[in-house]
């Protein structure tokens, strides 16, 4: 016996269930958004960067140890300050990180000028306070400008031109990487927050299509069920098989019924045009209507044939339910790129349906058609009655 080996296809995903393996990679963009964004506490263990200045205080190489030892608190006191009220929400977006960011300058020009050596390494903390505080257009020539008279005051200060450039440029980057990495977060949880958005806007969605469904589904079908019903209870004195084929029609449109709310409530549901102007025809039948159904154009896409099907049920269950009409016009015509379907009746009129302007169904159908780019209209009859039109633009595309 010949065996036949299939090879499998590479799986990017390794997830242990049972004896099976598969093997999860995740994107860069994941591994962003899983990240915790950044706190207040963030960012003050970079205070370990003035240890150096501490040493020098408690060693006694620095003149003023007194004066430097104030200089020193003053500089953790103001840089604990601007971080704490950058992310404090009730502080952020105010004056205050502002007015200790510009003492927090003070201090350390202050500071950088009077001591040097060690103490020039407070400039990048300075730099990265100002990434934290300062965004938009200002944070660029505040960074540069922060720069240059840092690297300016190191060199002058060290005499070595060298050390001023390893000064001003580690402000400048330190300063920019902390901007980049707190917009990054800011961006995510702006994702983040549109994207639980979307997730709501679906849900409510998806409940106002069921809503619609289940309207049109269970309202036109219990419409024929009682007509059928009231047309076998007449039939039943005087003919027997009649009365018997319209309970067999009853049985046939309620299990229907039941596999169009399975099809709806899972969001398969298309309906066939064809389909729905034969159920018109039936139903109009058993109320004792005269359909007259006129059809003329190309071929529909399935999308308008779907749609121009939930206006023919909705149309229809109106006329058998509300307008005490004896006849029903359905007409339907289309060209390359465009289609009209009219249903006009001799019934009682515009007030023959329940909120003609603003009923459930034909609310819902004018909020599908607008949807499509279409639109739905609604009135009296050019002789009485109660006319519905639907209009929907077709592609000559999918109509080809």
């Amino acid at each position: 016996m010949a065996t036949t080996t299939r090879s499998r296809p590479p799986l990017p995903a390794r997830i242990r269930h049972g004896w099976r393996q598969v093997r999860v990679t995740r994107s860069f963009s994941q591994e962003i958004e899983d990240l915790k964004p950044p706190t207040r506490f963030t960012f003050l263990p970079w205070l370990l960067m003035g240890v150096g200045a501490l040493s020098h205080l408690l060693q006694g190489e620095a003149a003023n140890p007194w004066l430097g030892g104030l200089g020193l608190l003053a500089f953790n006191s103001l840089y604990i300050g601007v971080v704490f009220t950058s992310f404090d929400p009730r502080t952020a977006r105010g004056k205050v990180p502002r007015r200790y960011l510009l003492a927090l300058a003070a201090v350390t020009y202050a500071l950088a000028i009077g001591y040097g050596g060690s103490w020039l390494v407070f400039f990048p903390l300075l730099s990265l306070a100002v990434g934290i505080v300062v965004r938009g257009r200002r944070m660029g020539p505040v960074l540069v400008a922060l720069a240059v008279s840092a690297g300016i005051v190191s060199g002058l200060r060290s005499g070595d031109i060298w050390e001023g450039v390893s000064i001003g440029y580690g402000s400048l980057i330190s300063g920019l990487v902390t901007a980049a990495m707190l917009t990054l977060f800011d961006a995510v949880t702006q994702l983040r927050a549109t994207r639980q958005e979307l997730a709501r806007n679906a849900v409510a969605e998806e409940r106002l299509r069921f809503s619609r469904d289940l309207h049109d589904l269970l309202g036109h079908t219990l419409s024929v069920v009682v007509v059928k019903a009231e047309a076998a209870r007449r039939l039943a004195p005087r003919d027997l098989d009649a009365a018997l084929t319209q309970v067999a029609d009853i049985e046939a449109v309620g299990r229907q019924a039941l596999t169009e709310i399975r099809e709806a409530v899972t969001g398969y549901r298309e309906g066939s045009l064809s389909t729905e102007l034969d159920r018109a025809r039936s139903a109009l039948a058993a109320a004792g209507i005269e359909a007259l159904v006129k059809e003329s154009g190309p071929p529909l896409p399935s999308q308008t044939e779907a749609l121009l099907g939930w206006v023919v049920r909705e149309g229809v269950t109106n006329v058998v339910r509300h307008s005490g009409a004896t006849s029903c016009a359905i007409e339907l015509a289309g060209t390359g790129g465009h289609v009209r379907l009219r249903i006009t009746d001799d019934g009682r009129g515009v007030g023959s349906v329940p909120g003609s302007g603003s009923g459930s169904g034909l609310k819902g159908l004018t909020e599908r058609l607008a949807a499509a780019g279409g639109s739905l209209g609604t009135g009296p009859g050019p002789r009485g009655g109660f006319r519905v039109v639907a209009e929907l633009p077709v592609e000559e595309e999918q109509t080809a």
